[in-house]
């Protein structure tokens, strides 16, 4: 094939990735590392004039990208030969059909110059000015049909994906309409005869011979069903129909409604709305093989019909102790299909699942989970726990499709099943290159939803993708975006990987427009990474999108939040839009207002604010409190001076302190006398000290002063300190702050960012820390903040402890020389 040249975007990023586009920038990387550009989106080959967009690109000079399509290119019949071998691919709801035009939107800049780069940074030619280049469609009119024509897209069926359990067991013959069933064609000649009779008759035809007139026209050939429906003659055939739609029996009414799935008819064509209300007045007088038969046509059909569902769902509930294997598995799928959970069925559904758990077949099981999953029915952890077991024990037999559907309800329970995610990792990577691309985002999901990582999986998802990128919808490849981010893993072929997505995430924004949460998921998971694309984040932040986010079902004002500050912490030199004041405040206030609800007032919080107060000598030495409200997690700060010291620094804690100890001293003579004269006769200066401590000083003093058996403690070298921070315990003052600092005098000093961390905050079973955690420590450092941190797997067993234990503890971790040393 000829290989044409093209321009292509490159969105400028914040750190210089490994795709040089100078010659000079590939030599000095290794011809190993240099990577062929694969081809655009097929979606944008379009002949309509483009929107325009300006790009800045690093060391442009000999830039070049080699045009080959067959790289992305899947043929269909081996993904055809892939599906009847294994009807395992996954797939997920789709919001855009394959012949939807692509609108190219232009991505404005503010800045002439592009983010700083801030890690794994390429030395950049002294002398090289940056290349403004012009580019209009992702695909250039230099692209031949030829090409066109070899572009391929993944083929899968959202319709007859999910049914496959349905070919497990004769009995679903009766209970659903199978497309695939071989039938007698019917010649057009006999077809054209009955359109004749029906117009000679004008309609008058009797109900029996209306039906086998349905029945057989059906069965034409499948190229001649649109011309069909549209025939007048045919549409003659249908007024007929309804007019009679009482006096068909309802055998009849259900071969009509099956032959209107094989010709395809519209799921607005008022045949069917005839056809829905008949069959809601008879729904009492139907076996539940015939309901369910007729819900399953509707799916075919693709027509929402509620009330039908509300009826059958009613009429199950009331025969609930009959319902055969088959039955309740095709009810299960067709609640999935109609979006909505019976409230009344829930518990029903929890015992019929394990009265037959050992019976299903894994398709069926699969096919459970994914009708579970689809309408939001909520499940308790016994049950999905057993279906977890069960599957554990027989993964490699079962399809990735139907994998993939229990992947999606263990995410949605948030079930930490080790065994099965253990083989998740023995058999999915060989599995990923087959799986279609939305299958492999819910694998990724999957692992990131249960903060479970496995390098494995991992890298086989991110291997694949850079040649599958192009079927990404905007929802996928944000959710690859924001999985990997999440659990701040970046693969080995990282900037193929990264590139690849953001250039996809280009091509979709127009699908922002109405999923605003996308892009925003997209950003933040490449921010974990340290990646920062200023077109789309320019885009983000501009007051249209942020309008849009207003708009979606998704609390958006906290990603926001945490995506603008990132920005302001991590590029400095970022000149794009960014959120206005008024809602940085309002988000903040709303942030804080949750903190001291529910993030404050956790016990290991409390205890280590707490514990900390009394041995570095009061609240002013102390604040807990958000340092960064967009990370959304809380900090313990503490000032050391450089020689190791406590530094007061909470002025409001202190005042709120005294505030609160200060109430009842007694205003007596004596008091009054030493206030106006500085002591009372006789005094020595120790007791006036004494007499005039308040309680609240009182207090903060003997808080500072560890009682006798913490002093024993302590001089047994229970703690790991530097000797200019350890006093003789003789002194009983071994953990007070030298007197002489105070909030007047500001030396240098040393600020702690003290982090008590939780499960949550990592991987699970690992000390692997997730991406948004890493971000928060990442930009504690940049603003100056040496980060401590209070692990749970020390801090937490620690609580059931003594108060002199865990005293020790925190004055070895505030109190490291280390730290100084690092500052």
């Amino acid at each position: 094939m000829a290989t044409v040249l093209i321009c292509r975007r490159f969105p400028r990023l914040s750190r210089v990735t490994t795709f040089s586009t100078t010659a000079k920038c590939q030599a000095e990387s290794g011809s190993s590392k240099s990577k062929q550009k694969k081809e655009e989106n097929p979606e944008t080959a379009n002949t309509r004039t483009e929107s325009v967009a300006k790009i800045q690109l690093l060391n442009p000079l000999d830039y070049r990208v080699l045009y080959n399509p067959s790289a992305y290119a899947k043929s269909r019949a081996a993904s055809q030969q892939h599906a009847a071998r294994n009807s395992g691919q996954a797939l997920g709801d789709t919001f855009t059909s394959p012949g939807t035009a692509q609108v190219q939107h232009t991505f404005g800049t503010a800045s002439s110059q592009a983010l700083p780069p801030l890690r794994n940074a390429l030395p950049k030619p002294k002398s090289k000015p940056l290349l403004e280049q012009t580019i209009s469609a992702w695909l250039s009119a230099a692209q031949t049909k030829e090409e066109a024509g070899n572009e391929k897209t993944e083929t899968h069926d959202s319709k007859e994906d999910p049914r496959v359990f349905q070919k497990g067991r004769p009995e679903y013959r009766s209970l659903s309409y199978d497309k695939f069933e071989p039938i007698e064609t019917l010649p057009l000649e006999e077809g054209d005869s009955i359109l004749h009779s029906v117009a000679v008759c004008k309609g008058n035809q009797s109900p029996g011979t209306t039906t086998d007139y349905f029945r057989k026209l059906s069965r034409l050939p499948v190229e001649q069903h649109t011309a069909l429906v549209s025939e007048p003659r045919f549409n003659t055939l249908c007024r007929c129909a309804v007019k009679n739609i009482g006096l068909f029996s309802t055998s009849d009414l259900i071969d009509i409604l099956k032959a209107c799935v094989r010709l395809a008819v519209p799921p607005t064509h008022p045949l069917l709305n005839a056809c829905e209300n008949e069959f809601c007045r008879r729904v009492w007088d139907m076996n539940l093989d015939q309901l369910l038969l007729v819900a399953d046509c509707w799916r075919c059909l693709d027509r929402s019909v509620p009330s039908y569902l509300s009826i059958l769902f009613s009429y199950a509930n009331r025969h609930w102790k009959d319902l055969t294997l088959p039955q309740f598995v095709q009810l299960v799928y067709i609640i999935g299909e109609g979006r909505r959970s019976p409230a009344d069925l829930t518990q029903k559904v929890e015992s019929m699942i394990l009265k037959y758990l050992d019976s299903f077949t894994l398709e069926e099981l699969g096919a459970i989970c994914l009708g579970l999953f689809k309408s939001l029915s909520g499940i308790s952890d016994h049950v999905m726990r057993k279906i977890a077991d069960r599957v554990s024990l027989q993964l490699e037999d079962m399809s990735t499709y139907a994998l993939v559907n229990v992947l999606k309800m263990l995410r949605y329970t948030r079930m930490d099943h080790l065994p099965l995610l253990k083989e998740l990792g023995k058999v999915i990577p060989s599995r990923i290159p087959t799986v279609n691309i939305q299958g492999i985002m819910h694998i990724a999901l999957t692992c990131s939803s249960l903060h479970y990582f496995d390098e494995g999986v991992m890298a086989a998802v991110a291997l694949a993708l850079p040649s599958k990128v192009t079927y990404c919808r905007s929802k996928d490849a944000a959710k690859f975006l924001w999985s990997f981010g999440c659990l701040d893993y970046e693969p080995p072929n990282e900037e193929e990987f990264y590139s690849s997505l953001i250039e996809q995430m280009h091509r979709k924004c127009h699908e922002f427009e109405k999923f605003p949460e996308h892009l925003l998921t997209g950003l933040l998971g490449l921010a974990f990474v340290k990646r920062f694309p200023e077109e789309l984040i320019d885009y983000a932040l501009r007051d249209e999108f942020v309008r849009k986010t207003r708009g979606s079902k998704y609390e958006l004002k906290k990603d926001l939040f945490t995506l603008s500050k990132s920005v302001e912490i991590e590029c400095p030199s970022y000149q794009g839009n960014r959120l206005p004041p008024q809602l940085y405040q309002e988000i903040t206030e709303m942030v804080l207002n949750f903190a001291e609800q529910e993030i404050y007032v956790r016990p290991e919080i409390v205890e280590a604010a707490s514990l900390l107060e009394s041995m570095l000598g009061g609240p002013e030495y102390v604040k807990n409190h958000m340092i960064l409200p967009h990370t959304r997690s809380s900090d313990l700060e503490v000032h050391l001076a450089m020689d190791g010291h406590p530094v007061p620094f909470n002025i409001k804690g202190s005042i709120a302190d005294k505030k609160l100890k200060d109430i009842g001293v007694s205003l007596t003579d004596d008091l009054m006398t030493q206030l106006i004269k500085g002591r009372s006769n006789g005094q020595s200066p120790m007791e006036m000290e004494n007499e005039a401590r308040t309680p609240g000083q009182e207090r903060g003093e003997e808080a500072r002063t560890p009682r006798a058996g913490d002093r024993a403690a302590l001089s047994r070298g229970a703690l790991i300190a530097d000797a200019r921070l350890q006093v003789e315990p003789k002194s009983g003052r071994d953990l007070e702050a030298p007197p002489t600092l105070t909030l007047n005098r500001q030396p240098r000093r040393v600020k702690l960012a003290i982090q008590v961390s939780n499960r949550n905050h990592y991987c699970y079973c690992s000390k692997r820390l997730l991406g948004l955690h890493c971000l928060k420590r990442r930009q504690l450092q940049q603003l100056g903040y040496v980060v401590v941190e209070l692990p749970f797997w020390e801090w937490f067993p620690l609580l059931k402890r003594t108060r002199l234990e865990k005293l020790s503890y925190l004055h070895y971790k505030v109190f490291d020389p280390a730290l100084l040393r690092r500052a």
